[in-house]
């Protein structure tokens, strides 16, 4: 079903690059920030991923090529059970891609949209799990910045994985963010402190009162505080100081406090790391080494028997798209034969940045860095083995008539 290619196989060696005829492409499943997703295989080893592919033209048009190029740069150097890893990376002439973890089990937004009811413990896993991704990312200095139902993945075993980093931040040493982003509904009060010129800044806290609005809306269906993308910064810094988030009866005291210490509008008061999440009541009986090895099973497991996602997405891709993935091939041979190998229909200033693009995009090959590292810990083995062979054999040239006492 879907977006069908030749399922010819193409063997790949360790000196060519992976490009996009390595892949089949089987469906189109959602929309990223930036672009369309498509669920693919690969051709040699027959593993199945999610590909986000961007246009270009319409990434340089918007100026988002720099969000683009900088979520590739974070996701290369991380890797993590509860995050949506980042495998490959390449371009054609129209469009770059990003091949990541393929998970089948839908976005928690999806689920609450099919009025699934999450239970205490189903969202006290979830919480676990994507503050285990927090503490990584802390260890990693970044802050996500847009944690919300919307870039949490399940797997087709309940798991959760966080994705979209393309406004994440990094920040060294000691030093705040101060540049606004997020999703209002999910931003953190200090976000929204009026100021003149520069923000005072904030840091990883942020993240972790996004994980509260997360929590909150799973439980109930609705967030603690009812705005929209279009309120005013003003009216959204008074709601935070009048309005009460009520916490149902039915909902445990430690469930009712962890959330409190989630939402704590004082940034200080706030819990905002691991360590201090762990010291809480409600989590006090959790073994973090079992949730970190998937040991614990969820409450709420996806229905495996189809695709958790909104199914006009292939529907788009296939009639409604202009420049369909799975024409892809036949559209640039025709490209190439209509404009000579040289023509170009854009304007200078704009080819010019399209040739930025192609000149800065990050290739990237996370099967081949592991080949690499895993080569290069079995040559400092065999190197060390060696030494210790060389060792060994040193203690034991010891002239025997030493041992011989009198």
């Amino acid at each position: 079903m879907g977006l069908g290619q030749s399922n010819k196989a193409s063997v790949t060696d360790d000196t060519e690059e992976v490009n996009f005829d390595h892949f089949q492409i089987l469906r189109a499943i959602g929309k990223g920030s930036f672009g369309k997703v498509c669920i693919v295989q690969k051709k040699d080893t027959k593993k199945m991923y999610a590909m986000k592919y961007m246009n270009k033209l319409k990434c340089v048009e918007r100026n988002e090529v720099r969000n683009v190029f900088k979520e590739m740069q974070i996701m290369r150097n991380l890797e993590h059970p509860f995050l949506v890893n980042f495998w490959y990376s390449f371009q054609d002439e129209e469009d770059m891609f990003m091949v990541v973890d393929l998970l089948l089990g839908g976005d928690l937004r999806y689920h609450l949209q099919q009025n699934v009811h999450f239970s205490e413990s189903t969202v006290k896993l979830y919480v676990c799990e994507i503050a285990l991704a927090l503490g990584y990312l802390r260890s990693k200095r970044i802050i996500h910045r847009d944690i919300k139902p919307d870039n949490i993945l399940l797997d087709e075993h309940g798991h959760c994985h966080l994705t979209d980093f393309n406004i994440a931040a990094i920040v060294k040493d000691d030093l705040r963010a101060t540049s606004i982003a997020g999703t209002k509904p999910y931003m953190a009060p200090e976000l929204f402190q009026p100021h003149e010129g520069i923000h005072p800044g904030y840091s990883f806290s942020v993240d972790w009162w996004s994980l509260g609005v997360t929590a909150y809306e799973l439980l109930r269906g609705q967030r603690p505080y009812v705005m929209r993308s279009s309120t005013p910064a003003n009216e959204i810094l008074q709601m935070f100081h009048k309005v009460n988030p009520s916490y149902p009866i039915a909902w445990s005291l430690e469930m009712k406090t962890m959330l409190r210490k989630l939402l704590c509008i004082d940034v200080h008061q706030r819990v905002s790391c691991l360590a201090e999440l762990q010291d809480l009541d409600l989590l006090s009986d959790v073994n973090w080494d079992t949730v970190l090895n998937k040991q614990l099973p969820p409450g709420f497991i996806p229905n495996r028997r189809r695709l958790n996602c909104d199914p006009t997405f292939e529907l788009e891709e296939m009639i409604l798209e202009s420049k369909p993935l799975h024409k892809k091939k036949k559209r640039l041979a025709r490209k190439t034969r209509e404009q000579g190998s040289n023509g170009s229909p854009q304007n200078g200033q704009l080819q010019q940045r399209l040739n930025n693009v192609e000149r800065d995009f990050i290739i990237f090959n996370r099967e081949r860095s592991k080949k690499a590292v895993a080569d290069t810990e079995v040559a400092d083995l065999t190197t060390t083995e060696k030494n210790k062979a060389i060792e060994d054999g040193q203690n034991n040239n010891v002239d025997p008539a030493a041992d011989i006492s009198g």
